[in-house]
């Protein structure tokens, strides 16, 4: 059965063209995150999916479900909000969902600790801003932490093993960009994003349109309850946040491994055919039910 279905598996997968650009920018996903990301969301009233109604700008509009705030049009003011519940352990994926349309300059979406500026004079990042919070500005490109930029995110170029590596080091420690990186045309960010924390092994990373871009920040403090966070300074910016899973530091299940790996090989277009693989129905129902 192992045989036909590698076999099957392999015969259509040429049928599966990359998603978007970023695919070229993919790094390595641990075993935890792929079952993770591959797993059904938890209900929407999940309350790690609301807004803080008590922590936000006052310039920020709260939504009556809190899953969406919008920020009033008030001008030479940074504002920020953060969700109203944190994590101190885990891994972690929130949605975050905002137009490229309603984002305008120092556009931030990243996490903080609990005492994080979330309001300023003038424009500028706020996530990010300072030693509270770490931060990623969508326009840009650049990531935020202690009010300085720490450089790109992502690389334009596929990485090898060592250089993402490097590139975590970088991401650790306060340093200039450099006029190579300074002259790159940033990357247009889609309209959904997903934050993924790593409370356990204190990293930070994002993916877009399906690929995980890697680590954007590493060594982020343990046992610290750390909160998904944004900036703005665009009038009628709408943002909405959703929790989607997690897990915890247990390692995945070799059948909910297996079943990623299957989902995978069949791509997106044909999540549908499971009952076309050579398996027996009580299989073909669990690959259905785990989607």
């Amino acid at each position: 059965m192992g045989l036909s279905l590698s076999i099957w598996l392999y015969r259509r997968a040429a049928d599966s063209p990359p998603s978007s650009a970023f695919c070229s920018l993919a790094a390595l996903t641990s075993s935890r995150l792929m079952v993770t990301l591959n797993s059904p969301p938890v209900a929407p009233g999940d309350s790690r999916s609301y807004w803080s109604s008590a922590h936000s700008s006052p310039h920020f509009v709260l939504s009556a479900s809190k899953h969406e705030v919008t920020r009033s049009p008030v001008e030479r003011s940074s504002d920020g909000v953060r969700a109203e519940k944190g994590v101190k352990s885990g891994l972690h994926v929130w949605e975050v969902v905002w137009s490229p349309d309603h984002r305008g300059s120092h556009a931030v979406m990243g996490i903080s600790k609990q005492n994080c500026p979330l309001q300023a004079s003038g424009y500028k990042v706020l996530v990010g801003g300072d030693s509270q919070s770490w931060g990623w500005e969508l326009k840009t490109n650049q990531f935020w932490h202690g009010g300085q930029s720490l450089g790109l995110y992502p690389r334009k170029r596929r990485r090898s093993h060592t250089e993402t590596l490097e590139d975590c080091r970088s991401f650790t420690s306060l340093r200039v960009l450099t006029d190579t990186e300074k002259s790159e045309t940033p990357l247009p960010i889609p309209e959904r994003v997903l934050l993924v924390l790593d409370a356990d092994a204190g990293t930070l990373g994002f993916v877009v349109d399906g690929s995980f871009l890697g680590i954007a920040y590493k060594d982020l403090p343990r046992g610290v309850e750390l909160f998904p966070a944004v900036s703005s300074v665009r009038g009628g910016a709408r943002i909405r946040l959703r929790y989607l899973n997690g897990a915890t530091r247990d390692p995945p299940t070799l059948m909910s491994l297996c079943g990623v790996s299957i989902r995978q090989s069949l791509g997106q277009q044909r999540q549908n055919q499971t009952d076309k693989l050579p398996l027996p129905p009580f299989l073909q129902h669990y690959l259905l039910s785990s989607q």
